[in-house]
C-alpha cells in the first residue's frame, strides 16, 4: 500500500515514493528536525510481524548503522510509527552504477574509480564483520560529484521475500530460491550471487562471497554485459556454479590485461582461490587506474543524469526525462534559455559566485589546516600471545617508526620509549600526554599459518578523535606492502606536505624478499634484548637474511651494530675482534644505500670508538642526523663525541634532544646527567640518574652511575650500596664489578678491592675482560705503574673507554703524570 505524500512517520514527512523492490518500498522524506532529505525504507509487513526476524533485523541494522565511511550510505534510524516499521537512511542524489554502465558512459578510468571507492567501503564493513550479501550495480550509487556509495549494507540477509522468482530474466531484484539439497534459502540477486549463495550454503557465506559479487560488477562495468547472463534465473545460477566467465578481451579488447587477472581471481568458484580481502582488490584497481593515467578525481554525471527515480531493486536515484535524440545541444539550450529566463540567469550567476566564494574559503581552510607534527607508534599487540612471534609484531612497529622518522618535520618518539607500553592496556589520550605528542598509532597483529591480519588506528589525542583506522588481512608474504600502506595512510592523515623526495623515503623498501625481511625482524628482536646471547643470535639471523638478499643494506647495518655492541662499551669481545667487522658491514651497507642514516651512524661509532678519528666521526654523525633528524641514538652518540673533547654544553644539548625524542627511555634520561658528571656537577648528574630510576627501578646503569658520582663526592658507603645494587640487577656485569673494586679502593677498603681484582683476573680466564677495567681498580689502589701497564694494553686493543680520559674524573690524580699526557696524546683527543 502506497503511503501518501504528507504522511508523518515520526519526525519524517513523506514527500514521494521513489522505489520498490525486495527490500521494501522506498520514499523520499524530509527530516523535520534536521531539515534534510532522507530515504525511508518501509519494511514488508511479513518481516515486521515476525518477532524473531525483526530481532535479527534490528541487530544487523544496528551493526550496519555503526559503519562510518564516506563510501557507505549511512543508516540514521530504525523506527516505528503507527505499526509501520521503517529505516531512515542517507538520501543519495545521483545515479546507480547500473544506470551509468548501461547509459552510454564508457569512461573506464571513472568506472574503476567508482569501484575502487566501493571496494574501500566494503573493506570497512568487512573489517567490522558485516557482509553485504546482495551486492549489485543497483546498490552502488554515484553522487553528482562522482563519489560511489554502497546501499543496503548488511540488510539483505534479513529480509526474505515470500515468492520464488519465476520470471525469465536474470535481472530480478533480491531473489530467494528454495535449495533442493538441504533446508534453507538462497538469498541474493541472480546474476550477482556467489556459487556458495547459489547452492544455498548459508554457513559458508563470508566476505569472499561479496568479492565474487564485486567481480560480477567489475566484469559488467568493463564489458557492458552480465558475467553470468542466462535465459532465465535457473540458467544464470547454473552458470555461476559451473561455467567459467568469458574473457574480458573478447568483449572489450581495449581493456587492460591486468583487469582480466583481477576479474578471474574475484570470480573463482572456490572461495579459497579468490582474493581473500576486498582491500586487495581496491589496491589492484588503484594500480590499474595509475597505469591508465586516469588522473580524474571528480565526475559530474552526463546531461541525461537522473536524480530521484526509483530503480527496480529499491535503491534511491533520480531522473529527468529528456533524451539525447530529442534534445538540443547544451550550447543551443543555454543561448535559447537566456532570452526566456533572464531572472533565472541572474539567480544562477549569483549562486555560482556565492559557491565559488564558499569553495575558496573551504579550500583555504583545508589548505591552512595545521599539520600534526608529532606521533608515537605504540607496540602493535601480538594477539597470538606467543613470545615466539613477538618478533613479527615488534618488527611491524619498528618498521613503521623507521619510515616515519625519515620525515624532518615530524617528531617521532623512539623505540625504547614506546616499547615501555608493550603488553600494557593503554589509553591513547594518557599516553599522548605522557609522551608529549599530538597523535598515537596503535595496532594489533595476528598470524595464522601463512596468513597475517593487521589492524591499525590513528588517534588525534588533542582533539580526542580517530583520524584513521583500517584492517588488513593478507598473506605473510605481503607484510612489506601492508607496512608501506600504513605509513602512507598515516602521513596523509597527519596532513603532512611531503616533497617528492620525502614521499620516496616513506615508500622506501630495503628488501623485496619477504623471507629475508622476516629473518631480519628476528635478528633485530634478539639484538634489542641487549645481552651477549642476544647479540650473538642476532648476527646469525642477519647473516641468513643477507644470504637470501645480498643487497639488503639494513641487514648489514644490523650486523654492524651487533658487532659494535659486542666489542665496545659492553666488552663482551675484544674491540680488535669485533669492531673491524662492524666497519666492514657498515661500509657494505653504504655501498648499497649511501642515504641510509643507520649505516652512517654505525660508521660514526666505529670512527669514534676504534679509529679515534674525530673528524670522520663527526662527519658521519652529522650525516646520520641530517638524513634522520628523529634518530635519538645518533643525537646521544653525537653527545658522546662532544664529551670526549670537554665540549660539555654541546654534549648536553645533544643528550637533551635524544631525551626529547625518547622521553620514556631510562637510558636517554640518565645520559643527560653524564655531561654534568664530567663537569663535576655531581648532584645535578645524580638528579638525572634518579629520574631514570623513577621510571625503571631495575635500570642497573642508573644505580651504577649514581655510585660513580657518590665516589667522586666521597660518599663511599652510599656509593658501594648503589654499585652492589647494579651488580645484582645486571647479573654480575664486569663493568659494574670493576667500578665496585675502584670504590672499595678509594674508600680505603683495600682487602675488598683486591678480592674484586682477583675476581676480574679469574673471569678473564673464562671470557674477555677489558684491561681498562683492571686498570680502574689499580688506579683506586694508587698502584699507578700497574694501572698504566693495563691502560697500555687497553690502548693496544683500542678500548673505547679511553676516548673519555680527558674528562673522566677517576684520572684526576694522575693527570700530571707524563704517562697520562703521553697516552692522551697518542689517542689524539682534540
Amino acid at each position: 500500500m502506497t503511503i501518501a505524500a504528507g504522511t508523518r512517520l515520526g519526525r519524517y514527512e513523506i514527500r514521494s515514493k521513489i522505489g520498490a523492490g525486495g527490500m521494501g518500498e522506498v520514499y523520499l522524506a524530509e527530516d523535520a528536525k534536521l531539515n534534510r532529505k532522507v530515504a525511508i525504507k518501509i519494511l514488508p509487513s511479513d518481516v515486521a510481524s515476525d518477532k524473531d526476524r525483526m530481532r535479527r533485523f534490528v541487530q544487523e541494522a544496528k551493526a550496519a548503522a555503526a559503519l562510518n565511511h564516506p563510501n557507505i550510505a549511512h543508516i540514521y534510524e530504525i523506527g516505528e510509527s503507527e505499526s509501520t516499521h521503517f529505516i531512515a537512511m542517507e538520501f543519495i542524489d545521483g545515479q546507480t552504477l547500473r544506470q551509468l554502465i548501461h547509459g552510454g558512459q564508457s569512461d573506464l578510468p571513472k568506472f574503476l574509480r567508482y569501484l575502487q571507492h566501493a571496494a574501500e567501503g566494503l573493506a570497512k564493513a568487512h573489517a567490522a564483520g558485516i557482509v553485504h550479501r546482495d551486492l549489485k550495480p543497483d546498490n552502488i550509487m554515484v553522487t553528482r560529484d562522482g563519489h560511489a556509495k554502497i546501499l543496503d549494507f548488511g540488510l539483505a540477509k534479513l529480509v526474505e521475500a515470500q515468492r520464488t522468482s519465476g520470471t525469465g530474466s536474470s535481472d530480478v531484484a533480491t531473489t530467494i530460491l528454495q535449495p533442493h539439497s538441504k533446508p534453507g534459502t538462497i538469498l541474493g540477486t541472480v546474476g550477482y550471487m556467489s556459487p556458495e549463495q547459489a547452492q544455498g550454503k548459508t554457513d559458508e557465506i563470508d566476505q569472499r562471497s561479496d568479492i565474487f559479487s564485486f567481480g560480477c560488477i567489475l566484469f559488467e562495468a568493463v564489458t557492458g554485459r552480465r558475467a553470468f547472463a542466462g535465459k532465465d534465473a535457473i540458467d544464470s545460477l547454473n552458470k555461476i556454479i559451473r561455467e567459467p566467465v568469458a574473457p574480458i578481451s573478447e568483449l572489450n579488447p581495449s581493456a587492460p590485461a591486468d583487469l582480466q587477472r583481477v576479474v578471474r581471481r574475484c570470480l573463482a568458484k572456490d572461495p579459497d582461490e579468490r582474493y581473500q580481502t576486498i582491500k586487495d582488490v581496491a589496491i589492484e584497481l588503484k594500480e590499474v587506474r595509475r597505469e591508465l593515467h586516469a588522473g580524474v578525481d571528480t565526475t559530474v554525471p552526463p546531461a541525461s543524469a537522473t536524480f530521484g527515480v526509483p530503480t527496480p531493486g529499491g535503491t534511491v536515484s533520480s531522473s529527468t526525462s529528456s533524451s539525447p535524440s530529442t534534445r538540443a545541444s547544451s550550447a543551443e539550450y543555454i543561448v535559447a534559455g537566456i532570452g526566456q529566463h533572464k531572472l533565472a540567469l541572474i539567480v544562477v550567476i549569483l549562486v555560482l559566485v556565492a559557491g565559488a566564494i564558499g569553495y575558496f574559503y573551504f579550500q583555504h581552510a583545508r589548505n591552512t589546516e595545521v599539520a600534526i607534527d608529532s606521533i608515537a607508534v605504540l607496540p602493535f599487540d601480538n594477539q597470538n600471545h606467543d613470545q615466539n612471534s613477538d618478533y613479527l609484531s615488534d618488527g611491524v612497529t619498528e618498521s613503521i617508526i623507521n619510515s616515519l622518522t625519515q620525515l624532518p618535520n615530524l617528531k617521532v618518539i623512539a623505540r625504547s620509549s614506546v616499547f615501555r607500553y608493550k603488553g600494557k592496556q593503554t589509553d591513547p589520550l594518557v599516553v599522548g600526554k605522557e609522551l608529549g605528542v599530538r597523535a598515537i598509532l596503535t595496532g594489533r597483529v595476528i598470524q595464522r599459518g601463512d596468513s597475517l591480519t593487521i589492524s591499525a588506528e590513528l588517534v588525534d589525542v588533542r582533539e580526542n578523535k580517530q583520524l584513521w583506522g583500517d584492517h588488513y588481512s593478507r598473506k605473510l608474504t605481503d607484510i612489506l606492502q601492508v607496512q608501506d600502506e600504513i605509513a602512507r595512510e598515516i602521513t596523509n592523515k597527519l596532513r603532512l606536505r611531503l616533497t617528492g623526495e620525502e614521499q620516496q623515503l616513506i615508500a622506501r623498501r630495503y628488501t623485496e624478499n619477504t623471507g629475508a625481511y622476516e629473518l631480519y625482524l628476528k635478528g633485530h628482536y634478539f639484538y634489542s634484548k641487549g645481552t651477549e646471547e642476544g647479540y650473538n643470535t642476532s648476527t646469525a639471523y642477519y647473516k641468513q637474511a643477507i644470504a637470501l638478499d645480498p643487497n639488503y643494506a639494513l641487514a648489514y647495518v644490523g650486523l654492524a651494530n651487533s658487532y659494535a655492541a659486542l666489542g665496545s662499551v659492553l666488552g663482551f669481545r675484544s674491540p680488535q675482534e669485533a669492531l673491524p667487522q662492524s666497519k666492514t658491514y657498515a661500509t657494505k651497507a653504504l655501498e648499497i644505500d649511501p642515504r641510509l642514516a643507520e649505516a652512517h651512524y654505525a660508521l660514526a661509532h666505529y670512527q669514534l670508538d676504534y679509529e679515534w678519528n674525530w673528524a670522520e666521526a663527526e662527519k658521519e654523525f652529522k650525516r646520520a642526523i641530517e638524513l634522520n633528524p628523529n634518530y635519538a641514538l645518533a643525537h646521544h652518540s653525537y653527545g658522546t663525541y662532544f664529551q670526549t673533547m670537554g665540549r660539555l654544553e654541546q654534549a648536553m644539548e645533544e643528550r637533551k634532544l635524544a631525551e626529547k625524542l625518547d622521553p620514556l627511555s631510562p637510558f636517554a634520561i640518565a645520559n643527560v646527567g653524564y655531561p654534568y658528571y664530567y663537569a663535576g656537577q655531581y648532584d645535578e648528574a645524580v638528579s638525572h640518574y634518579r629520574k631514570a630510576l623513577e621510571l625503571d627501578p631495575n635500570f642497573s646503569w642508573g644505580h651504577l652511575w649514581i655510585g660513580q658520582a657518590y665516589v667522586q663526592k666521597g660518599m663511599y658507603k652510599e656509593a658501594i650500596d648503589e654499585i652492589n645494587q647494579a651488580i645484582r640487577l645486571s647479573n654480575g656485569d664486569i663493568r659494574a664489578t670493576a667500578t665496585l673494586g675502584h670504590a672499595y679502593a678509594v674508600a680505603g677498603k683495600r682487602d675488598e678491592a683486591l678480592k674484586v681484582l682477583a675476581e676480574l683476573q679469574r673471569a678473564s680466564e673464562q671470557r674477555y675482560v677489558s684491561p681498562y677495567f683492571i686498570a680502574l681498580v689499580h688506579l683506586g689502589l694508587g698502584e699507578d705503574d700497574q694501572a698504566f701497564a693495563w691502560l697500555q694494553k687497553a690502548y693496544e686493543e683500542r678500548q673505547s673507554y679511553l676516548i673519555l680520559m680527558k674528562v673522566e674524573p677517576v684520572f684526576d690524580k694522575v693527570r700530571s703524570d707524563p704517562r697520562f699526557k703521553d697516552l692522551v696524546g697518542r689517542i689524539g683527543i682534540p
